[in-house]
């Protein structure tokens, strides 16, 4: 397979992952209306690079990696659920105009990109069904998936995936960011509890799921 085939490919799988609606979208576009673009796109490559982990996973057959995460599934699963709760309690009570806690002063920076990008980064790794679809995606791909596989292939595969998520992330925070400064505290006050609500509906169901399950 020629290499712009296999990123193309790891292209379209990251799309694919990155695009439906679910908490990590919700938590971007919170926080690019909140912090602006770079603050959202920094929360999206923490996602990227999360996929990425997934998809080295089931490209170079890591299977003993797989299985442990398949074995410790019910506690990854409490955890990111639990993360979630948290992630949209903060955003239901987060202010409409954020403000430095030192100052008290309108916050305009875009500082700790590194904490947004790891928050998001550990959401998508409490996610174990990201790994059954690299799996099943990899499967479906010549032969790139387990002992048959080739690294070099595989690799150039993994690229893909991590530049079509983060493309993603960067095509869908630059076009919210137009509307950033356009926001006023009433809309943004709207937009957090909103989004808290569903984020935290999200992490509920998991625990409830979780809950029915071991009943």
């Amino acid at each position: 397979m020629t290499i712009l085939y296999l990123v193309l490919s790891g292209m379209v799988m990251g799309l694919i992952a990155a695009a439906p609606v679910g908490p990590v979208n919700l938590i971007c576009i919170r926080r690019t209306f909140a912090f602006g673009t770079v603050n959202g796109f920094a929360s999206g490559l923490g996602a990227a690079l999360g996929d990425g982990v997934f998809a080295a996973i089931s490209g170079f057959g890591l299977t003993w990696i797989a299985q442990l995460i398949e074995g410790y599934s019910t506690i990854i699963q409490l955890i990111g659920g639990a993360m979630m709760v948290w992630f949209g309690w903060r955003s239901f009570v987060a202010p409409a105009v954020p403000r430095c806690p030192e100052t008290g002063e309108v916050d305009k920076s875009n500082t700790k990109l590194g904490r947004a990008m790891l928050s998001t980064f550990a959401l998508t790794i409490t996610n174990p069904a990201t790994l059954l679809f690299f799996g099943g995606m990899f499967a479906g791909l010549s032969g790139l998936a387990g002992e048959t596989g080739d690294f070099g292939d595989a690799g150039w595969v993994i690229a893909g995936v991590v530049g079509g998520s983060a493309l993603w992330w960067l095509v869908l925070t630059a076009l919210i960011g137009l509307f950033h400064t356009r926001i006023d505290e009433g809309a943004m006050r709207f937009i957090n509890r909103g989004s808290g609500l569903l984020v935290g509906a999200f992490g509920l169901a998991v625990l409830v799921h979780l809950a029915v399950k071991f009943a």
